[in-house]
């Protein structure tokens, strides 16, 4: 496996070498908390934004960062770089409080929990 620089260790968790992990079929962010995709963005382009991030918030990296191969990070229209996968941006869930929560799937249709 190659080392990456956001590595996670999750008990109960298998570690993906995107520098995600994966629990119970869900993709997670190093904190462990789960990832959701929008079926609103456009392409690569982020278009929650607002009231809507903060519901929402963007999975936001460091310009320099860099994961395996499918994760790449874009440019949101504030200017902060935010984690994609596979050309999706990635998003949490505010009312997630512990890691593997998914309570924001399925939320207004349009909202979803990412698996591998």
């Amino acid at each position: 496996m190659k080392t990456f620089k956001y590595m996670i260790a999750i008990v109960g968790t298998v570690a993906l070498s995107s520098g995600a992990a994966l629990a119970a079929g869900m993709v997670t962010a190093k904190n462990g908390m789960t990832l959701y995709v929008f079926d609103k963005d456009t392409g690569a382009n982020s278009t929650c934004y607002d009231d809507c991030a903060k519901a929402w918030p963007p999975y936001l990296g460091e310009a320099n960062a860099t994961l395996s191969e499918g994760w790449t990070l874009v440019k949101r229209k504030d200017g902060k770089m935010q984690w994609a996968y596979d050309g999706h941006p990635m998003y949490f869930f505010a009312k997630d409080t512990k890691a593997g929560d998914a309570m924001g799937d399925g939320v207004g249709g349009i909202w979803h929990v990412v698996k591998e």
